[in-house]
């Protein structure tokens, strides 16, 4: 009838604020390991990060027309804006330049997120509060319930009662009535009713 509500640890809570920051900054430190190992102005390796970026690109009109998936859009392009991010910061031979596009990769990032978690904590306080309705409601059904079953317990405790004086008196009348010989009706087979003493 009670739920517990168990509170989420800060880590659980703030982990998903920092997905964000989390995936841009590992795209930039990868992609800055890339250029330490050969892609500093390796015109093949442009070439190869700007073809996966416009094929994931073209995966996401192409799967947006068919299907009209916004998870599967959204994840096509954020897979296209992070490839073409991580060839520029592979091929660039400063630092400048891919902090300036992580910085604006990031702020598009919590952009783009804000907008899904405004629309989860609506959700979430909306079903909060057809839930908590529903056990108001439900708590009242429960309480109407609960009286009926006591009406009826004590109407059946008082037939009950009424029915055992109305049985004690018969056995004292039976008692009274001349001829009663309890011993006969043991002969005949027929059960005795309980009485305290013969």
């Amino acid at each position: 009838m009670h739920e517990t509500t168990v509170a989420p640890h800060w880590v659980a809570a703030a982990l998903p604020k920092a997905a964000p920051a989390l995936a841009t900054s590992t795209v930039l430190i990868l992609a800055r390991i890339w250029n330490a190992h050969g892609a500093e102005h390796s015109f093949g390796n442009a070439v190869l990060m700007t073809a996966l970026s416009m094929g994931a690109a073209a995966a996401g009109v192409v799967a947006g027309n068919a299907t009209g998936d916004t998870v599967l859009v959204g994840t096509a392009f954020a897979a296209s804006g992070a490839l073409a991010f991580a060839g520029v910061a592979g091929y660039a031979d400063g630092l400048s330049l891919p902090l300036l596009l992580w910085s604006l990769a990031t702020a598009g990032a919590y952009g783009l997120a804000a907008r899904y978690w405004r629309t989860d904590r609506r959700e979430t306080v909306a079903f909060q509060r057809e839930t908590s309705e529903r056990r108001e409601e439900y708590a009242h059904l429960e309480r109407v319930e609960t009286i009926r079953a006591t009406a009826q317990v004590e109407v059946a405790q008082a037939a009950g009662a009424i029915y055992a004086e109305q049985l004690a008196a018969a056995l004292i009348h039976r008692a009274a009535l001349p001829g009663y010989d309890p011993l006969a009706l043991e002969r005949a087979g027929l059960p005795e009713l309980p009485q305290g003493d013969r």
